[in-house]
């Protein structure tokens, strides 16, 4: 992720450097995943479920992706002062709150209009994980397979 030091900037005594090319396709690659993950519940449910669960993995989808985009850039904000000043970064702990509580006044909105299924947007709003999992088994099968290459 663009936002996270890598470890080679670590190791050479914090040359400046935030994030490897590799981290900021990781991160890109993440959030394509979740992207995916939505629309592909969002279309299977449009067919198989009932209109509210429909909704509700919609709602939940996009708050999902909405809060990574907020972490992400919040986070690359801090992490970019960090390397361009050296300064210590100043999260406004308001701006984490506000968030949150963004995407619970949402899904109570929800709820409480009656349009979507609860469940179904906690299972929206879980998108990152089902990418995470994804990422975790693509990086796990190329270095298998690279692995066996340099033998």
């Amino acid at each position: 992720m663009s936002e996270i030091v890598n470890s080679s900037a670590l190791d050479s005594k914090m040359s400046g450097e935030v994030a490897s090319p590799d981290a900021s396709a990781m991160a890109e690659r993440l959030f394509r995943v979740m992207t995916g993950t939505v629309i592909v519940a969002v279309a299977a449910s449009a067919l198989l479920m009932p209109w509210r669960v429909t909704a509700g993995l919609f709602i939940g989808g996009a708050l999902s992706l909405l809060n990574h985009h907020w972490m992400r850039t919040a986070i690359g904000a801090a992490f970019a002062l960090v390397a361009d000043t050296g300064a210590k970064p100043k999260l406004k702990i308001a701006r984490f709150i506000t968030r949150y509580f963004i995407v619970a006044a949402s899904v109570f909105a929800a709820q409480w209009l009656d349009i979507a299924s609860l469940t179904a947007m906690l299972v929206g709003l879980c998108s990152f994980v089902v990418a995470a999992l994804i990422e975790g088994f693509m990086q796990t099968y190329f270095v298998i397979i690279h692995r066996e290459e340099t033998k």
